[in-house]
């Protein structure tokens, strides 16, 4: 798959006041959005867990998992996240959570996020109340 980028707005939940823009890899391939540890440092967002990942290169590591707002300009909407405290300097990559979270899935061919239908299994979803 071809990657290409998006903007993306990254803001701290407890403080939106307190964010950053940046273009970010679109990348399926990883489960966690990935952004350089010291831009949410800088913003204010804090580790609340850590989550082992494996690299690239196939090696384990341990890092810091916290939450952000993301705003995706292209679709007028903004969500909660969770996001990896990636090395200085890493890649900004928007993950397979987030875009899940958002409903949408990467259209290489016309480099956009499209949505796309959610889907609920079961049959209990036809009791729902009308309005919900």
């Amino acid at each position: 798959m071809g990657m290409f980028q998006v903007l993306v707005k990254v803001a701290n939940p407890e403080a939106p006041e307190r964010f950053f823009e940046e273009n970010f890899w679109v990348d399926t391939g990883v489960l966690y959005s990935f952004i350089p540890q010291d831009r949410l440092q800088a913003i204010g967002i804090r580790p609340r867990h850590r989550r082992e990942l494996i690299l690239a290169d196939g090696r384990r590591e341990r890092r810091p998992l916290g939450e952000a707002l993301f705003t995706l300009p292209e679709l007028g909407e903004t969500l909660t996240c969770p996001v990896i405290f990636a090395p200085k300097n890493s890649l900004y990559l928007l993950g397979a959570t987030a875009l899940e979270t958002f409903g949408v899935e990467a259209d290489p061919t016309e480099e956009k996020l499209r949505p796309i239908p959610g889907i609920i299994a079961g049959d209990q979803s036809s009791s729902l109340q009308p309005g919900f």
